[in-house]
């Protein structure tokens, strides 16, 4: 479970609790700060407030660590050579998963520039997801694509939802996030956070 208690970013302070296997949707206008706080959340910019992971503090753990376990997924994810292929430990364990996001096999080989920005989102997503974390942090993760795109993203993190990854999903799309959460944290202007039953 991913606990995080007053966590401060900003303007913004939070609490809530992410169960294993829970997705939650995060939700609020362009600017209130839910990139900020999945960020927070992922120990990638200063903030105040505790956050835990089976009630295991994140400063106890090395910052590599706490990242392989809690994965944040950004909007426009960094590419750092060439080819798609040299952003994977091992290609051949990504191509499940590049045939499920409707990815041809031979995308291994493609240099960054060719690909489109939906194909960058779900070869990033790919990426997160070859790490089997715990917790993944997914940042408007299907912006970019079109409808049989969507569902299959939805599908592929269904199944890790069934598996037991937890998962904190930012989207203005307020359909996606009726399917895909179990409950939505609606950030405000004012810095609060609501939460519902989607």
């Amino acid at each position: 479970m991913l606990t995080v208690s007053g966590l401060k970013r900003l303007h913004i302070r939070v609490s809530f609790d992410l169960q294993d296997g829970e997705c939650v949707v995060l939700q609020g206008p362009s600017g209130v700060g839910k990139t900020l706080l999945l960020r927070s959340i992922a120990d990638l910019d200063p903030n105040e407030g505790a956050v835990k992971l089976d009630g295991r503090l994140r400063e106890t753990m090395p910052a590599p660590a706490w990242r392989k376990q809690v994965t944040y997924l950004a909007a426009e994810p960094g590419w750092w050579s060439d080819t798609v292929q040299k952003h994977f430990t091992t290609w051949d364990d990504a191509l499940p998963l590049v045939k499920c996001l409707r990815l041809p096999d031979s995308c291994g080989s493609w240099p960054i520039q060719r690909l489109s920005t939906g194909e960058r989102q779900r070869l990033a997503l790919v990426r997160a997801l070859v790490l089997q974390s715990r917790v993944l942090l997914l940042d408007e993760p299907t912006s970019a694509l079109d409808a049989a795109s969507v569902a299959a993203v939805e599908s592929v993190i269904a199944e890790r939802v069934a598996e037991g990854a937890s998962v904190i999903w930012s989207t203005h799309d307020d359909a996606q996030a009726r399917r895909v959460g179990s409950r939505i944290l609606r950030m405000n202007t004012g810095g609060g956070i609501e939460e519902c039953r989607s």
